[in-house]
């Protein structure tokens, strides 16, 4: 019997296999670039979510590969980021590189994150504005990249500096994170603490101006994990 499990990390080694991000398979079959988002992989009360036939079939066919592959695919020991069943990567770091091995994972120019449709409702990347970049392989498939685009981070991140952001990975005092806010705003920060209510942040290079952000007007705090310096 398959499993909702088998099925979508089936989709995630077709996508890897073909250099792509889930987001750039959906893209590339002529799906919505969120139909095989991680956020769509459970219903909003916490149902599983099973792909269509339909965005199966585009997805081999856009592909080259045939039912026998994606067969093949859901039999295929380990997880599709290199980590084996079971194992528990450490929290938004790089894992080993595999002889130059790379997966692309989805671009957008800080610039435009904003716009209303870069994320989804999970925070993850959507709409038609994110292009890919190759990266080697992360512990997080859900990881996006972030370019700067002008003066404003500077010293700490110049003008075309892509920064690397993860979802998933765990978020401590003193880290560098984006702040989604829910009116549209993205905010790149220094993470302090969490309360109840607010969540405290400063802005990069200036250690005396803390920000007291409500948490009813944030959509999502995600941690940078790399920078291109």
């Amino acid at each position: 019997m398959l499993t909702h499990g088998q099925i979508w990390r089936a989709l995630d080694r077709l996508a890897e296999r073909h250099g792509l991000s889930t987001s750039g398979l959906a893209k590339r079959a002529g799906l919505d670039p969120t139909t095989f988002n991680r956020s769509k992989r459970v219903t909003g009360d916490g149902r599983p979510r099973w792909p269509s036939t339909e965005s199966i079939a585009k997805a081999l066919s856009a592909t080259g590969a045939g039912v026998e592959d994606f067969v093949a695919l859901l039999d295929a020991g380990g997880r599709a980021d290199g980590f084996a069943e079971g194992a528990t990567p450490i929290e938004g770091e790089l894992a080993p590189e595999a002889a130059g091995a790379g997966r692309v994972i989805p671009m957008i120019e800080l610039a435009d994150a904003g716009a209303a449709d870069a994320f989804d409702d999970g925070g993850l990347p959507a709409g038609p504005a994110w292009d890919d970049i190759v990266f080697p392989e992360l512990a997080d498939g859900q990881a996006y990249a972030l370019e700067i685009c002008g003066p404003a981070f500077a010293p700490v991140y110049r003008d075309r500096d892509v920064l690397v952001v993860s979802p998933a990975a765990a978020v401590r005092r003193g880290d560098r994170v984006v702040v989604k806010a829910r009116d549209g705003a993205l905010l790149v920060r220094e993470f302090l603490r969490r309360t109840a209510r607010q969540v405290e942040v400063r802005a990069l290079g200036a250690p005396h101006e803390t920000q007291h952000l409500p948490l009813k007007d944030i959509a999502f705090i995600a941690r940078i994990v790399w920078a291109s310096q």
